[in-house]
C-alpha cells in the first residue's frame, strides 16, 4: 500500500514540474509577424491537424480497449483465434496512404513557394542586408546606407527584405522565428533568405546551430520599425557612431572572439566587404569518382546538393 501512495506522489511531482518547466517554453514559431512565418505556421497546423486524425483514434482506441477487455469484464467477448479481416485491413492501409498523400502534396507546394532563394511579391521596394556570422555575434552590413551593426538588425515593417548571409569561421545558422525561416550561414559560400516583417515590434533572433563556447549569447533583436522615416531616422543615427569599419583590418579585429557582445554601430563600411569576407576562403567540391573541382569563394548555394537543406523556409507569395 505504501509503495502504491510513493508512486502516486511520484507521478504527480513529475507531472507538477513537467509543468513547471515547460511553462518558460518559447512558442515564436507560432505567434508569426511576418506572413512567411504565417505560411510555416499554417503548414505546421496542417501537418499536425492530419496526423491527429491517426493518433486521436489510436489513444482512444488504446483506453477503451484497456477499459473493455479488463480481468473484471467478465461479459466481453474474447476471439483470439481470428487471424485476418479485410474490414480492419482497409481501415488501417487506406486511411494512412490517404494522409501521406496529403501530406506530401502540401509539402511539395510549400516548398517551393516557401523556397528562400524566391523574392516576396511586394509593392514597396526591397531592401538588402549582408549577414555574417562571427565568433560569437552577428554583424549585418546595409550595403544600400552604407553602415553595419554588430547584434541588432533594423528594418522597415512591410518592406521585403533579402538577406545574404555568410559565416567568417564555422558553419552557423541564422534564424529569426517570429518572421520565418532559418538558413545556414557558411564560410566562402552565400545563402539568401527573403523575410518580411508585417508588424512593428522587436523580434528575437538566434544561432540555430552550435557553434562554440559562445553560442549561448549569440542573439540579437530584430526590431522592425512602424514606417521608413523611422528606419531613415535610425539610419542616420548609425552615421554618428564614432566607429567604422573602413578596412579588413578592421573587420578581423572586430571578428575576434567575443562572448555575450554589446550592441555595436559602425558609420562607414568599405565598400564590398562583404565579398571579401567570403573571398578569404575558396573550395574544392568533391566530384563523382573522387576528382575535385575548384570553386571560387562565394558561390552561391542556390541549387548545389549540400546534404542537409534545413534552410526550408524563406519567401512566398
Amino acid at each position: 500500500m505504501r509503495l502504491k501512495k510513493y508512486n502516486k506522489s511520484i507521478g504527480m511531482l513529475s507531472i507538477f514540474a513537467s509543468t513547471v518547466m515547460l511553462s518558460g517554453c518559447n512558442t515564436a514559431l507560432m505567434d508569426p509577424k511576418g506572413a512567411i512565418g504565417l505560411e510555416q505556421r499554417t503548414l505546421i497546423l496542417t501537418a499536425i491537424g492530419l496526423m491527429l486524425i491517426v493518433v486521436i483514434p489510436v489513444i482512444i482506441m488504446a483506453f477503451a480497449f484497456a477499459w473493455k477487455y479488463r480481468a473484471s469484464n467478465t461479459n466481453a467477448k474474447y476471439s483470439p483465434n481470428w487471424s485476418h479481416s479485410n474490414k480492419v485491413e482497409a481501415v488501417v492501409w487506406t486511411i494512412p496512404i490517404i494522409i501521406i498523400a496529403i501530406l506530401a502534396t502540401i509539402t511539395w507546394k510549400t516548398t517551393h513557394a516557401l523556397d528562400p532563394f524566391k523574392p516576396i511579391v511586394s509593392n514597396e521596394k526591397p531592401m538588402t542586408v549582408e549577414v555574417v556570422s562571427l565568433d560569437w555575434k552577428w554583424l549585418f552590413i546595409y550595403p544600400e546606407q552604407g553602415i553595419a551593426t554588430v547584434n541588432e538588425l533594423v528594418i522597415p515593417k512591410d518592406v521585403p527584405v533579402q538577406f545574404k548571409v555568410t559565416s567568417n569561421s564555422v558553419m552557423n545558422s541564422f534564424f529569426i522565428p517570429q518572421l520565418g525561416g532559418q538558413i545556414y550561414a557558411m564560410a566562402g559560400m552565400q545563402t539568401q533568405l527573403h523575410l518580411i516583417a508585417n508588424e512593428a515590434g522587436t523580434y528575437k533572433g538566434i544561432s540555430a546551430s552550435y557553434s562554440g563556447r559562445g553560442f549561448s549569447g549569440m542573439k540579437f533583436n530584430t526590431i522592425a520599425t512602424p514606417t521608413r522615416a523611422d528606419f531613415d531616422s535610425w539610419v542616420a543615427k548609425v552615421k554618428q557612431a564614432p566607429n567604422q569599419l573602413a578596412t579588413m583590418d578592421d573587420f578581423k579585429k572586430l571578428a575576434a572572439d567575443s562572448i555575450d557582445n554589446p550592441v555595436e554601430y559602425f558609420s562607414t563600411v568599405q565598400p564590398d566587404m562583404f565579398k571579401e569576407i567570403i573571398g578569404q576562403y575558396s573550395h574544392d567540391m568533391k566530384m563523382p569518382g573522387g576528382q575535385t573541382m575548384p570553386m571560387p569563394a562565394g558561390t552561391d548555394m542556390k541549387g548545389m546538393d549540400m546534404g542537409d537543406k534545413s534552410h526550408t523556409a524563406g519567401a512566398g507569395e
